[in-house]
């Protein structure tokens, strides 16, 4: 019977065996100058049992990795070629130990074999005393396995490179000092993802990981990350091997999403698209981690390609050159003398049917790490030992935590790759590949993004064939809002949103926030579902402009006959057409008119303050004198006829103390005193009247109703004199007609105003200004029309009538027939 010596090496399970062999040692250790160690997961512990009692768990029993046993076959290569080599470490040897790590939580049998010293652990010894058998250990593969032993390592400095370790908390130095890796951290392989899922415009995404630290670190970066982005997490899920994958579908399918970030290892991802293919889950692109995006067995199984388009983030496909003939070479050995041992005289181990090109055939990913990993360790020998002129010092005694200062500070070049490591021990160099999953089975490379300092992305959108047939799918929760809408959200997600327009007014910058719409300012303008503003008309009526000019030249002929006529009765001074009409009064009237005119010329042209104040004030305040005026005027038509003889001491009054002068001098200073108080309290000032119209801006005068209610409300106290006086004496002789003519003007000129405010209420254009001028003039030419221009025609034309015979024969008529 052969004898066997067993003990719990690795994970609590693997065996090491004293066995009876007649073939070279065992491919999981190699005596050598320095040692390294190895942690490699041939094998995976996918389902673990509960047990009653403490058991050791059998590697051999759980399912067996090719990607795995490639790269513990590419430490081996790699050691064999650095003893080969007669340049980096010369007449000095390299040796390893490689346990079988199937399982996170019982991987420390073996570890305490890698850091004993002389098959004892010294926890409370010095640490630089102790010499502990390995200088530096290669791996574990996965996050979790790396948290559960790096604290063991960091204790005493010894350096561990992890080839798939990716999670972020090894990037702290505080807690992992020894730690270094030559895979990137989860946030480079994250930022490829985002970059392929903007590249394509997704925003709606569902995130699957595997619920352990690698898994969660990933989730976590990834939410991080989108959160300045358009891109919404619409559902995650962590996955075990009690996952129901048919509720993780249905859920999927219920909230209509067509993209799949799976961020997991192999073996989780066969459970999930198994399932995919069993539930016939179609028409989603799934994007692939770097952890299984060349994965060769997934990719051929049966109804792969029923489940839609797989995109993935991979490491370059680098050939290394003599990996090949090194694994034909090593499968063409047997390792055990025969069958009934099956295996490898350190672990039990069921892979040694596998065939060279099943190994070569694995996939490929992290191998390269691997390779890198075991050649950082031999150059920092290199400096540690101080290896030079073809040889390396032999009498240097080198401790772990030399090997790690060196490490630390490594730079060299493999493969056309310059090597090196940043302050947290990641790598400061590389890039990643973009590859699609083709109709072949093949991962072909359809882009790539490079590291650092800054990442350049690219993809070959004419290599994918999408499951569409055509162009690349969408993925929304609302489908974008056309120019000029905004969105509001309509639930949690910043995806999920109904269109609204923007009003007048307003506009939505897609690019800075598409989320409100903004006013435009003052000076702006825009239509409705607007996405900018465009500057507004400034509107005013020039000088230049045609009804300005005839309105202007209206004005000046105002003058010019006002002129004429005070020539006229200035000459027929004496004569009773010209006593009628006021006398002395007449000129005072004309004059006003003229003075009135004044405000026509400032209705047009920019407005300043001087304007606006010249646009009102000479009309209000002369315009006062000619209405007190023609009310003084009918009192005296009135009086002469009919209030002299009723009330004789009342018309003796007014005829000794000039009451007509002394009523138009009163209204004179009221009205001025009101102007000079009104525009104390609020002067009239050039205003933009941006409401009327919503691409112009009209020049105007803000006129203030409060400051302005005291001088018009005088000026229509008077109007309302005027027109009661002048009434009265409507049936007066006929050559006193002064009182039809004046009431027929006040009835003009109040319908005149009348329809001028209807239209100023209908219509907020520019012309208004020119309607208010030539309400102004029209003011002035009534009264010169229909009250001066008949007299004149009757000095001119009637002289006959322009006597006092005629007058007096008037007079006796009139009052013989009031007598009767």
């Amino acid at each position: 019977m052969k004898h066997f010596l067993v003990s719990l090496c690795l994970l609590g399970t693997c065996l090491h065996v004293s066995s009876q062999c007649t073939v070279p040692a065992s491919e999981f250790q190699l005596k050598g100058d320095y040692l390294l160690g190895g942690l490699f997961d041939i094998h995976h512990d996918s389902a673990p049992v509960t047990h009653d009692r403490p058991e050791a768990i059998n590697c051999t029993s759980k399912p067996l990795i090719h990607s795995s046993f490639r790269r513990f076959q590419m430490m081996r290569f790699a050691v064999e070629e650095i003893n080969n080599s007669t340049n980096l470490l010369p007449n000095v040897s390299l040796g390893y130990e490689i346990f079988d790590e199937c399982s996170d939580t019982h991987n420390f049998p073996g570890i305490f074999n890698l850091i004993s010293v002389n098959g004892l652990i010294q926890p409370w010894g010095e640490p630089h005393k102790n010499l502990s058998k390995v200088m530096a250990v290669v791996g574990p593969y996965t996050s979790p396995k790396a948290l559960t032993v790096a604290p063991l390592f960091m204790m005493n400095l010894i350096p561990m490179i992890s080839y798939g370790a990716a999670s972020s908390v090894f990037s702290r130095k505080m807690n992992f000092p020894s730690f270094l890796r030559t895979v990137h951290p989860n946030k480079d392989v994250i930022e490829g993802i985002i970059n392929i899922v903007q590249h394509f415009n997704w925003r709606w995404v569902a995130f699957l990981y595997i619920n352990d630290a690698y898994g969660i670190d990933g989730l976590e970066l990834f939410l991080k990350r989108i959160k300045e982005t358009e891109i919404c997490v619409a559902y995650t899920k962590g996955l075990n091997q009690y996952t129901d994958h048919y509720q993780v579908f249905k859920q999927i399918q219920a909230q209509k999403i067509s993209i799949l970030i799976v961020f997991a290892p192999e073996w989780t991802v066969a459970a999930l698209i198994t399932s995919a293919i069993k539930q016939n889950v179609t028409n989603k692109v799934w994007i692939a981690g770097d952890a299984w995006s060349l994965n060769k067995k997934l990719r051929k199984m049966t109804g792969i390609k029923n489940i839609g388009t797989v995109i993935g983030v991979a490491e370059p496909a680098l050939i290394i050159p003599g990996f090949s003939d090194f694994i034909y070479s090593s499968r063409s050995q047997t390792h055990c003398e025969n069958a009934e041992q099956n295996m490898f005289c350190n672990q039990v181990c069921n892979c040694s049917s596998m065939s060279a090109e099943d190994v070569i055939a694995a996939d490929p990913s992290f191998n390269f790490p691997v390779y890198t990993a075991v050649y950082a360790i031999a150059h920092a020998l290199h400096n540690a030992l101080q290896c030079g002129s073809g040889r390396c010092y032999d009498n240097i005694t080198v401790h772990p935590y030399m090997v790690l200062a060196e490490l630390k500070k490594s730079h060299f070049t493999l493969l056309n790759q310059s090597i090196r490591f940043d302050e947290n021990g990641d790598p400061n160099y590389g890039s990643y590949s973009i590859v699609y999953w083709n109709n072949r089975g093949d991962a072909e490379e359809i882009g790539s993004f490079h590291f650092p300092p800054s990442l350049h992305f690219s993809i070959n959108n004419s290599k994918i064939q999408w499951y569409t047939n055509g162009e690349a799918p969408t993925s929304v929760c609302s489908p974008e809002c056309r120019a000029g809408f905004t969105k509001r959200f309509t639930g949690t997600h910043k995806c999920c949103f109904d269109c609204e327009i923007c009003s007048t007014g307003t506009y939505v910058n897609i690019t800075g926030d598409p989320y409100r719409c903004i006013s435009c300012k003052e000076t702006e303008w825009s239509a409705a579902g607007s996405t900018s503003c465009n500057l507004r008309v400034v509107e005013y009526v020039p000088f230049t402009d045609t009804g300005a000019i005839l309105i202007m030249v209206g004005a000046w002929a105002l003058v010019g006959l006002t002129l004429a006529v005070s020539v006229l009765f200035a000459i027929n001074y004496n004569t009773p057409v010209v006593r009628s009409a006021g006398g002395p009064m007449c000129f005072l009237i004309l004059g006003c008119l003229s003075l009135c005119s004044l405000s026509v010329f400032f209705y047009f042209g920019k407005p300043t303050i001087a304007f606006c104040i010249l646009r009102y004030l000479p009309f209000l305040l002369f315009y006062t004198v000619c209405l007190s005026c023609f009310v003084v005027r009918s009192f005296q038509i009135v009086c002469i006829f009919k209030i002299a003889a009723k009330f004789p001491k009342l018309h003796s009054w007014w005829m000794k103390y000039h009451g007509q002068w002394l009523v138009i001098a009163v209204a004179f200073v009221i009205q001025a005193l009101l102007l000079l108080f009104g525009y104390s309290f609020a002067i009239s000032k050039p205003y933009k009247d941006t409401f009327g119209y919503p691409d112009k801006i009209i020049l105007g005068c803000d006129i203030d109703l409060k400051a302005s209610s005291g001088p018009l409300v005088l000026l229509l106290s008077l109007c309302f004199l005027c027109f009661i006086f002048s009434y009265m004496g409507k049936d007066l002789p006929k050559n006193y007609n002064e009182a039809k003519a004046i009431t027929f003007c006040l009835l003009l000129l109040i319908l005149t105003w009348i329809i001028f405010a209807t239209v100023n209420v209908l219509y907020h254009g520019k012309d208004i200004q020119t309607l208010n001028a030539l309400a102004v003039l029209s003011s002035l030419y009534y009264f010169l029309l229909f009250y001066f221009l008949p007299k004149c025609y009757i000095i001119i034309f009637q002289s006959y009538k322009n006597t006092q015979e005629y007058f007096q024969g008037l007079i006796l008529n009139y009052t013989k027939t009031n007598s009767q």
